[in-house]
């Protein structure tokens, strides 16, 4: 028997080339499971800040939304002071105890067929809806509803639009619209994001006199009028007839409209 037979694995690799095959391929492998671990334990550490972002970011599109945000403000101190969350269930309009409103996430709600439902009919393109929504509501110093502000979601061209709609008191004029996350073309279906879009919708009302639904995104007013009337996006068609979509399902009875009815009636 050969002295190399005899030798072990490890001494044979030790011993063998730097640029054999087998070091090469165990240096690769070694690096690749060395960053891995960086990379994971990174995610890990960073995950609580993330969060935390996120958190930041959605309670600033909620102030903003709501005429609120300031620049400079401690947004925490700032939304705590200005809205009460509250978690609703969809189908009667009114509020529920079932879950913690602090950590309530609508988005996994979404996911979960425990607390969702699959859509057949699905003109916002979400696939399924949560049965539940965490609503905001803004109260004026007398303790009164002043606004609500409601999330709302549904694709455009390339991407799901998530934001929030605010309505006032009177459960049917819109004070804005805003998206804070999608993936809609820089320049044209992006344009979601532009001032001077986001300020066409303040004023604007829901439904008409007899409680239908009549706020359209259009190139054209709709025979309603222009009270319920937002121009489309120039050059962005599919991402104009998106939010369209998307506000008239989560408006409609499917979405908060037995909400705002309660909310008009004093009743939730």
């Amino acid at each position: 028997m050969s002295e190399q037979t005899n030798k072990g694995a490890i001494q044979r690799f030790l011993e063998a080339s730097p640029d054999s095959t087998g070091k090469t391929l165990f240096v690769a492998v070694a690096l690749c499971l060395f960053a891995s671990m960086v990379v994971s334990a990174a995610a890990v550490a960073l995950r609580p800040t993330q969060e935390a972002n996120k958190l930041k970011d959605k309670q600033i599109n909620i102030l903003q939304v709501a005429g609120l945000y300031e620049p400079g403000v401690d947004i925490t101190e700032a939304f705590s002071a200005s809205f009460e969350p509250k978690v609703l269930e969809l189908a009667t309009g009114r509020f529920t105890d079932a879950f913690d409103v602090a950590t309530f996430d609508d988005r996994a709600s979404a996911d979960d067929p425990a607390t969702s439902t699959a859509l057949e009919d699905d003109p916002a393109s979400i696939g399924r809806q949560s049965k539940y929504m965490t609503v905001y509501l803004l109260k004026d110093d007398a303790g009164e509803i002043d606004k609500v502000i409601l999330p709302l979601h549904g694709y455009g061209l390339w991407s799901t639009l998530y934001g929030f709609i605010a309505v006032e008191e009177n459960a049917n004029d819109i004070f804005g619209l805003q998206f804070y996350s999608h993936a809609e073309t820089p320049g044209l279906g992006a344009e979601v994001d532009n001032p001077r879009w986001k300020a066409l919708w303040n004023g604007k009302r829901l439904a008409d006199d007899n409680g239908e639904l009549q706020i359209t995104v259009a190139k054209t007013a709709p025979a309603a009028g222009k009270d319920f009337h937002v121009d489309a996006l120039s050059g962005a068609t599919l991402t104009s007839v998106g939010v369209d979509n998307l506000v008239r399902f989560w408006m409609g009875e499917t979405g908060y409209a037995p909400f705002l009815a309660n909310l008009k009636a004093g009743d939730f």
